[in-house]
Parts: structure tokens; sequence; C-alpha cells
């Protein structure tokens, strides 16, 4: 099964490898809640950020919000105040269809634009339903459909493997 630390441990090595490589100069990390803020808090810690972390709700930009309506546990983002022209490393716990970053990515733009955004992800798996694909990743694995993946926590920090119900 997935272990929690060896995927923390190699996100980190991919994640100081590309701020290495693109050069990054005290980047902004954000997280996407509520799997990715947990993910980005551990991150955030490996990597001494200097800058605040910046917590980042998507509820209004996803593009399926007409037909499931409004999450009632929304909650404020909090980003710093300047995005413009910044290196931001955007985090989540689970990759997908790629529909998240997409709401990510449009919610960041309408605070600035960043000079440049690498993303990290814990786990990726298969499913891509929008040409978007993670910088840094500690694991991609593919599923069995009625499967799903999701991240427990946040103390402790745990991967749990779910078989949706067909009959649901």
């Amino acid at each position: 099964m997935l272990e929690i630390h060896d995927l923390l441990n190699k996100l980190e090595v991919q994640l100081k490898r590309t701020i290495s490589e693109r050069q990054l100069i005290d980047p902004v990390m954000i997280g996407i809640r509520t799997g990715g803020v947990w993910v980005a808090e551990q991150m955030y810690q490996r990597l001494k950020l200097t800058e605040p972390l910046g917590l980042l709700d998507i509820s209004f930009y996803r593009d399926d919000f007409s037909q499931i309506g409004v999450n009632p546990n929304v909650k404020p983002s909090q980003l710093p105040p300047h995005i413009e022209g910044r290196d931001i490393i955007l985090i989540d716990d689970v990759f997908y269809t790629g529909r998240t970053i997409r709401a990510a990515l449009n919610e960041i733009f309408d605070y600035g634009r960043p000079n440049q955004i690498i993303l990290a992800v814990l786990i990726e798996r298969d499913g891509r339903q929008i040409p978007l694909s993670p910088d840094c990743v500690g694991t991609s694995i593919k599923l069995k459909k009625g499967q799903r993946i999701k991240l427990i926590g946040p103390e402790p920090l745990a991967i749990e493997l779910q078989t949706l119900d067909s009959a649901a």
C-alpha cells in the first residue's frame, strides 16, 4: 500500500530539484483545500519557506457549480496580497481530472499574474480530462473502475483507497 511518509519524502525531493532548476526566489506556496492544504503544510515546513502559506478554496470556481450547488463548508481563500510577478508552488493531494487545478488557476489569476506556477501533487491518478499535468508527483497510480483514492487527515495523514458502491 502507499506509505504517506515515502510519498511526502519523494515530493519534497522533487520540489527542491524543481525550485533549484527553475531558480525560484522566495516562492509563495498555496495549498488547495482540504487535502492540498494538509500536504502543503508538510512541504512548507520541510522546505523552510519564509512567505506565509496561502490557502485556496476553489468552491466558487468549480465548473460543476451549477450542478452541485455551493459546498456548505466553503471557507475563504487566504492568499498573499501580492501575486503579481511572484513564483508560486501550488499543492494538491490527488490530481485526477485536472478540473480542480483549472479552477485553482482561475482563482489565482483573479488575484494577479504570477511569474510562474509549479504544480505539486502527492498522488497523480489516471482519468485526466483537461490538458494539465503536475510538475512534481509523490506517486502515479492507476485505479480500477469504481475506485478512488482519498487523503485522510490532518493528523495523522493517511491514504485511503475506496471502492464506490456501483448501486449508488
